[in-house]
C-alpha cells in the first residue's frame, strides 16, 4: 500500500475532508498516477451533496492530471508519462467500439457508483476500505489509481492545472461545439449560462470561427470574461428585453445554442430563439424533465440533442485539445484559479458558491 492524502466524504451532505489514505498498487490493465493537479466541477459538487451514508466513505475528482507513477502488467503506458484522467468506459462494448464512449454501456456503473466498499476496494482510510472509482478515478487525491481507458496521454510542454479541466468541463464545452453542433462560420450560436462549461463552448465557437457568438449569464463578470474569450455579444438573462437583443445580436436569430443550466424555461426559450433547422445541444445536468414547445420544434424543425463529455473520443479529442492551448487558442488559463491541495476546503467552497469558474488544485 503507498501513503497518500485524499479529500473524503465522510457524512452526508458535508464537504469532503482532508484525511491520510493508502492505496494500492496498479492491477491488470490499470495505472497508478500521482496527481500534479485536479479541477472542482459542479458534477463532483452536486453528487456529492446526494450521496448516500451507505456509499461512505467516498472520494470524488475527475478531472485529474499528473504523471504516471507505475502500470499494471497490461496496461500499455510508460511510466513517466504526462496524463490527464477523463471518464470510464468499458472499451468493448458496441458504443465503445464505434468511438462514442461516453454513451458506454456500462458508464453508470463505470463512472458514477464508485468502486465496491469492500476489501477489493483501491483506497483505505485508517484500515476500513474507502470507495474510489468515481469516474473511474476519484482524482481529489495525491494518487489515483485509473484503467488505461481514461489515462489519456498529453502532449509535452502543457501544465497540468491547464491540462486538468480538459478531462471534462472543457471537453463537454468545446465538443458540443465542435463535435455535436458542428459549428462553421456561416452559424450565429448562443450559449445559456458562462459557468465553465458555457465559456468552454464560447472558446470552441471562436476556433470553429462563428460569425456571431453570444453568451447569457446573469453575472457581470462572466459576462465580461465571455467576450474576453471570443464572444461576439454577451445579455444578462435577467434583461426584460433578451429576446430582442439576442435576435439583434444573431441576425435575425441563432442557428445554434449550448444549453448548460439545464433550467425548463431556459430550455424552452433557446427554442424560441432559433431560426428554422436550428439544433439545441442540452449539456447541463439538472432538471429531469422540461416542458418544450412541441409545435414549435415540429413547425421549425428544430433539433434538439442531448451531449455527454462533449460527444468525444478522448484519446483523440484531448490531445487535439491540448493542442489548441499550446498554440493560444483555448486560454484555459483564464477559466483557472488555483488553489494548493491544502486548501481544498476552500477551493470546494469557491466551486458550491460559484465564485471562481473553474477551482483546480494543485498537488
Amino acid at each position: 500500500m503507498i501513503d497518500a492524502r485524499a479529500a473524503v466524504l465522510l457524512r452526508p451532505g458535508s464537504a469532503p475532508e482532508l484525511a491520510d489514505v493508502q492505496i494500492r498498487e496498479p492491477q491488470g490493465n490499470e495505472v497508478l498516477v500521482g496527481i500534479n493537479a485536479v479541477g472542482i466541477c459542479h458534477t463532483d459538487i452536486s453528487t456529492a451533496a446526494r450521496w448516500p451514508e451507505k456509499r461512505l466513505p467516498m472520494v470524488f475528482g475527475h478531472e485529474g492530471a499528473g504523471t504516471v507513477l507505475a502500470a499494471g502488467p497490461d496496461a500499455r503506458i510508460d511510466v513517466g508519462r504526462q496524463v490527464v484522467l477523463t471518464f470510464a468506459s468499458c472499451s468493448q462494448c458496441a458504443a465503445c467500439a464505434s468511438d462514442t464512449p461516453a454513451y458506454c454501456d456500462n458508464a453508470t456503473r463505470l463512472n458514477m457508483a464508485g468502486d465496491r466498499g469492500d476489501e477489493t476496494s483501491a483506497l483505505r482510510l485508517d484500515g476500513r476500505p474507502v470507495r474510489g472509482g468515481f469516474f473511474g478515478q476519484s482524482s481529489f487525491a495525491t494518487h489515483a489509481l485509473a484503467n488505461t481507458s481514461n489515462v489519456v496521454v498529453l502532449p509535452d510542454g502543457i501544465d497540468a492545472q491547464l491540462a486538468a479541466p480538459l478531462a471534462c468541463s472543457v471537453q463537454t464545452g468545446v465538443g458540443a461545439v465542435l463535435n455535436t453542433l458542428a459549428a462553421g462560420p456561416a452559424d450565429a450560436l448562443v450559449v445559456w449560462g458562462a459557468g465553465a462549461v458555457g465559456l468552454s463552448a464560447v472558446m470552441g465557437a471562436r476556433i470553429a470561427g462563428c460569425r456571431a457568438i453570444i453568451a447569457v449569464d446573469p453575472i457581470t463578470e462572466r459576462r465580461s470574461l465571455a467576450i474576453e474569450l471570443g464572444a461576439t455579444g454577451a445579455v444578462d438573462s435577467a434583461s426584460e428585453t433578451l429576446p430582442a437583443e439576442i435576435m439583434e445580436l444573431t441576425g435575425g436569430g441563432a442557428t445554434l445554442a449550448v444549453d448548460t443550466t439545464a433550467r425548463g424555461d431556459v430550455i424552452s426559450t433557446a427554442l424560441t430563439l432559433l431560426r428554422k433547422c436550428g439544433s439545441l445541444a442540452l449539456v447541463g445536468l439538472g432538471a429531469l424533465t422540461a416542458e418544450l414547445p412541441v409545435g414549435l420544434i415540429l413547425a421549425n424543425g428544430l433539433r434538439v440533442q442531448g451531449v455527454i463529455e462533449g460527444d468525444s473520443e478522448p484519446h483523440s479529442f484531448i490531445p487535439r485539445l491540448a493542442g489548441h492551448v499550446l498554440r493560444g487558442e483555448l486560454p484555459v488559463d483564464k477559466l483557472v484559479r488555483t488553489y494548493e491541495f491544502d486548501r481544498f476546503a476552500d477551493a470546494w467552497s469557491d466551486a458550491a458558491a460559484g465564485r471562481a469558474v473553474k477551482p483546480v488544485l494543485v498537488v
